[in-house]
C-alpha cells in the first residue's frame, strides 16, 4: 500500500521518546481505532487474501489497532501499541527488483481453482505479531520467523519501537529479510522504496547488536549474484531495491522533501549544484536532524505537499512543474498515527497515540492514552455510512474534501483547527499525567480519552461548518442581482 513513514530515535526527539509514524494511504479506506483485548484475539487466524491458516499462541497481549471498517479483504490493522508498550506500524509497501524476485519469488495468493495458500502480507502483520512481543527487537525476530516460514506475497517495510529502541525490517523477495536498529540520535526517511542504505552482515549474522537478517542471507546474495556494489561497501538499496523512472516521481521526491525539512543546511537541496534533488537515488535513509523533532513535526511532514517549492500542487501560481511529484500528504489516506513511547513516566502512561483520520493536510491529531480497555466511540465506531456528527473519521474526511477544493479560503481555518487540537492534546496530556501520578488510578486514562473525544468533536464540527460555508460561497449555481 502506498504510504510514507518516519522513525525518530529517542535522542532525536524533543523529550527522549521514541516516535514512529506512518500514513496509511489506501484507497479512501474507512478506518477506526479500537482496542483488541486477549479474549477477542483469535487463536487460529485465517487470512482473506493469502487464504492461509496460522495457529497463534495462547497468551496474547492487549493491543490497539486501526483496522479497516470494511473487512471483506481482511483486517488491515495498520498500526498499534500493545500493553507492554511496544509499538508497530505495518506496512510501508517497498520495492524490489527482478534479480531478487527471480531468486526468491513472492508466495502469491491462490487464484481460480488453485487452493494452495499464499504468504502473509499487510492484511495480517500487526495481528500476527504485535500481541506477542515485549520489545521492538522481539517484533523483528517474530516477524522474521513468520516470513521465513510462510513467505509473503508483497514487499513490505515494518517499524517497531519500545522506550529504548526503534527497529526497521524490510522484506526481501518471498522469504528473506533484513532489519536495522535506528540510531538514537537519528531519524529515518521512508517513502515507498527499499530504504536501508548501509548494513553490517557480520553483525546481523553474529552478535545482532544493531542489525538482523534471515539466516542464509549471505549465501542468498552470493549464490544469486545480487551484490551490485563496487568495492567493499555493502548498500542493501542497490542489492535488493529499485531505481526506476517511477521512483523518481513517486518515491524519491518525498525523501527529498523530508530531508530538506529536517536538515535544511546540512546539504544543499535546491539549484543546479544541489547535493540531492527530488530524483536522487542516494538520499540518506537516516540523518541526525538539525533540531529535535516533535510530534507536530511528524504530523507536518506526513501532511506535506512540497510547500515552498515549485512542485506544490495547491499553489495558485502558474507553474509547469506544479503537481509533478507525488505528495506525502495525499488525498486517499485513511489513518495516520504518531506512536509515542515515553521513557520518563510510569509504565501505565508511557504509550500515547496521536490519531489522525483521512487526508493529512486537512486533519488534526487527537491525543489518546493507549493503556485502556476501550476507546471513545467517536474514534472507534466508524461505519461505512457517512456520519459527520458521531464519527471523527467522517468529519475529518469531509473537511478535507471541501478544504482541498477551496484551499485559498479554507487554509486559515485548517491551520487554526490543527493548532487548537495539538495544543489541547498537550494540555490534556500534562493534566492527566499529573492526575495519574497522584491517584495511580487507570480510570483517569479512559476519562482523559473521553475528554479528548469531546474536544475533538467540538473543534472538528466547528471547522466542518466553517469550510462548508467557504465552499457554499463559491457554488457555481450562486446568483445575485448584483452580479449583472
Amino acid at each position: 500500500m502506498p504510504c510514507t513513514t518516519i522513525l525518530v530515535g529517542k535522542k532525536a526527539s524533543y523529550d527522549g521518546s521514541t516516535l514512529i509514524a506512518r500514513n496509511d494511504d489506501g484507497f479512501f479506506d474507512e478506518k477506526k481505532l479500537i482496542v483488541v483485548t486477549p479474549d477477542k484475539q483469535p487463536r487460529v487466524y485465517k487470512s482473506k487474501i493469502g487464504k492461509l491458516e496460522i495457529k497463534l499462541p495462547d497468551n496474547p497481549l492487549r493491543y490497539t489497532s486501526t483496522p479497516s471498517v470494511d473487512d471483506s479483504n481482511g483486517v488491515w490493522p495498520a498500526n498499534g501499541i500493545n500493553s507492554a508498550n511496544v509499538a508497530m506500524t505495518a506496512t510501508e509497501t517497498i520495492t524490489s527488483n527482478p534479480l531478487v524476485l527471480g531468486a526468491d519469488p513472492y508466495v502469491l495468493p491462490p487464484k481460480g481453482k488453485d487452493k494452495t495458500p499464499g504468504g502473509i502480507g499487510e492484511e495480517d502483520l500487526v495481528l500476527l505479531v504485535l500481541p506477542y512481543i515485549k520489545t521492538a527487537r522481539d517484533g523483528v525476530l517474530r516477524l522474521g520467523s513468520l516470513l521465513e516460514q510462510y513467505g509473503t506475497y508483497e514487499p513490505n517495510g515494518i517499524g517497531f519501537s519500545d522506550e529504548n529502541e526503534i527497529w526497521w525490517l524490510e522484506s526481501i523477495g518471498g522469504h528473506h529479510w533484513i532489519a536495522r536498529r535506528v540510531k538514537d540520535e537519528e531519524y529515518v526517511i521512508m517513502p515507498n522504496q527499499f530504504g536501508i542504505d548501509e548494513f553490517d552482515l557480520n553483525d546481523a549474522l553474529g552478535e545482532g547488536k544493531n542489525y538482523l537478517c534471515s539466516k542464509d542471507l549471505r549465501e542468498f546474495i552470493n549464490d544469486n549474484h545480487l551484490n551490485l556494489n563496487q568495492g567493499d561497501e555493502f548498500n542493501p538499496r542497490w542489492v535488493f531495491g529499485s531505481h526506476s523512472d517511477a521512483d523518481h516521481v513517486y518515491n524519491t521526491p518525498r525523501a527529498w522533501f523530508m530531508g530538506r525539512y529536517f536538515n535544511p543546511t546540512t546539504y544543499k537541496w535546491d539549484g543546479e549544484d544541489a547535493d540531492f534533488t527530488p530524483e536522487s537515488d542516494d538520499i540518506p535513509w537516516s540523518l541526525v536532524p538539525e533540531h529535535k523533532i516533535t510530534v507536530e513535526d511528524c504530523k507536518y511532514i506526513l501532511s506535506s505537499y512540497y510547500q515552498g517549492t515549485k512542485y506544490n500542487p495547491l499553489s495558485n501560481k502558474d507553474n509547469p512543474e506544479k503537481g509533478k511529484y507525488r505528495p506525502i500528504g495525499i488525498s486517499r489516506t485513511g489513518v495516520m498515527e504518531v506512536l509515542q513511547i515515553r521513557p520518563y513516566v510510569a509504565d501505565e502512561i508511557k504509550a500515547i497515540e496521536w490519531l489522525c483520520f483521512a487526508s493529512n493536510p486537512y486533519n488534526a491529531p487527537a491525543m489518546l492514552y493507549a493503556n485502556v480497555n476501550k476507546l471513545p466511540k467517536y474514534f472507534s465506531a466508524t461505519t461505512l455510512d457517512i456520519d459527520t456528527l458521531n464519527s471523527f473519521f467522517w468529519a475529518s474526511r469531509l473537511i478535507g474534501v471541501m478544504a482541498d477544493a477551496n484551499f485559498g479560503t479554507c487554509v486559515q481555518h485548517i491551520e487554526r483547527y490543527q493548532a487548537a487540537m495539538s495544543s489541547f492534546g498537550h494540555k490534556l496530556l500534562n493534566e492527566t499525567d499529573k492526575l495519574f501520578n497522584e491517584t495511580k488510578d487507570l480510570k483517569v486514562l479512559e476519562e482523559s480519552n473521553e475528554k479528548m473525544a469531546k474536544k475533538a468533536k467540538e473543534l472538528t464540527m466547528g471547522t466542518l461548518k466553517k469550510v462548508t460555508m467557504e465552499a457554499s460561497k463559491v457554488m457555481k449555481c450562486g446568483y445575485s442581482r448584483a452580479d449583472n
